[in-house]
């Protein structure tokens, strides 16, 4: 690369490509105290690359949540890690809160449909219909006559097999509640983080704007100098 189309990084020395370049007076003075703890020399009148700036970008994010949260965790860490990445979490979401195994959905489908009038009526119909053939076809002297011990038997065991059927179903719900809490969490913190991204690096560009301006406007003072130069003579 030429001369013209690059320039030496102010910290590692490095040549990058012109249009990586940034001034130190266009980062946001947090980012500017980061770096000059590592590199003193470091003033607005430096020079960086995008990718330099970006590594003490995620460097002070984890300072950031290092100081409200007193230790990164390993859900913080993803955060960064997605910051980086540019990766979304959303379209992760269901997926993994979804991801049962074949005893937890069994469990679903039987609190599903052991609390729905479904089964309450046909429950119903059932009890009826065992009563019936037993008192009026059956004459009271069937496979389980008056007061229906039998009944009461499968009824208890039922009970006995319902209730732990639908705790598991409800942990299950709990579990999943907790699942999509984390990840609202995740969502919403990383939305920050890139919102503080953002903000900084519409700074930065609104930064490197006025220089092209003062640039420019110092193009045509000259020029005007030159020109009543000209008419002078």
């Amino acid at each position: 690369m030429s001369a013209t189309t690059t320039f030496k990084s102010s910290i590692s020395g490095l040549e990058f490509p012109k249009r990586e370049k940034v001034l130190g007076i266009s980062i946001r003075s947090s980012i500017v105290a980061l770096i000059k703890n590592e590199h003193p020399n470091f003033d607005k009148d430096s020079s960086i690359a995008k990718s330099e700036l970006n590594i003490y970008r995620e460097k002070y994010i984890s300072q950031f949540l290092k100081s409200e949260a007193g230790e990164l965790s390993v859900l913080h860490k993803k955060i960064i890690k997605s910051l980086s990445e540019d990766k979304s979490f959303v379209s992760k979401v269901e997926d993994e809160i979804d991801n049962r195994t074949f005893g937890q959905k069994v469990a679903d489908g039987v609190a599903d449909f052991g609390g729905s009038w479904k089964f309450i009526i046909l429950f119903f119909i059932f009890i009826l219909v065992w009563i019936a053939s037993n008192v009026f076809l059956l004459l009271n002297k069937g496979f389980d006559p008056y007061p229906f011990i039998l009944l009461n038997l499968i009824l208890s065991c039922l009970a006995a097999l319902q209730a732990p059927v639908i705790m598991m179903s409800q942990n299950r719900q709990e579990e999943k509640d907790r699942e999509r809490a984390k990840k609202d969490y995740m969502i919403n913190l990383k939305s920050e983080l890139e919102i503080r991204m953002l903000d900084e690096k519409l700074d930065h560009l609104i930064m490197h704007q006025q220089q092209e301006l003062i640039e420019i406007q110092k193009v045509q003072i000259e020029m005007m100098n030159d020109i009543l130069e000209r008419i002078k003579k």
